[in-house]
C-alpha cells in the first residue's frame, strides 16, 4: 500500500516540476529570451532550460518551492556541478561557443506569484 502512496506523490512532483518549468520558460521569453533547450540531458549532467538572448547563453535551474530562500538554498553543490557539467557538454557542439557569454541562473516558482529570475545565481 505504501507504494502506491509512494507512486502518487512522485508522479504529482513530476507533474509540479514540468509545470513550474513552463512557468519559468514563459517569464524567460517574455523577458526576450529564447529557448533553446529544454530538460537538457548528458550522462555528465542535467540543466531545465537552456535560454539566448544575444550573445549570451543562460543555463537555468527551476526550482518548485513555498518561499524564495527555500528555492535557492535547494541548488546545492552537487547540482551547480550537475548544471555546469551538462552546460559544458551542451556548449562544446555549439558552432558559435568562443563568442557566447555564460552564465547560471536559478528560477524559482512560487504558488500563485511570478516567477522569480536570479541571475548568476553560481
Amino acid at each position: 500500500m505504501k507504494r502506491a502512496g509512494a507512486d502518487r506523490n512522485r508522479i504529482r512532483a513530476e507533474r509540479l516540476g514540468r509545470w513550474s518549468e513552463y512557468r519559468a520558460a514563459l517569464a524567460l521569453l517574455l523577458k526576450g529570451y529564447r529557448i533553446l533547450a529544454f530538460r537538457y540531458k548528458t550522462k555528465a549532467g542535467e540543466v531545465d532550460i537552456i535560454a539566448r538572448r544575444g550573445d549570451l547563453v543562460i543555463f537555468v535551474e527551476v526550482k518548485a518551492r513555498r518561499d524564495l530562500r527555500a528555492g535557492v538554498d535547494a541548488v546545492g553543490y552537487a547540482a551547480e556541478r550537475r548544471i555546469a557539467n551538462a552546460g559544458d557538454h551542451w556548449l562544446r557542439r555549439q558552432p558559435d561557443a568562443t563568442r557566447l557569454s555564460l552564465r547560471h541562473d536559478i528560477v524559482v516558482v512560487r504558488p500563485w506569484r511570478w516567477p522569480t529570475h536570479f541571475q548568476g545565481a553560481f
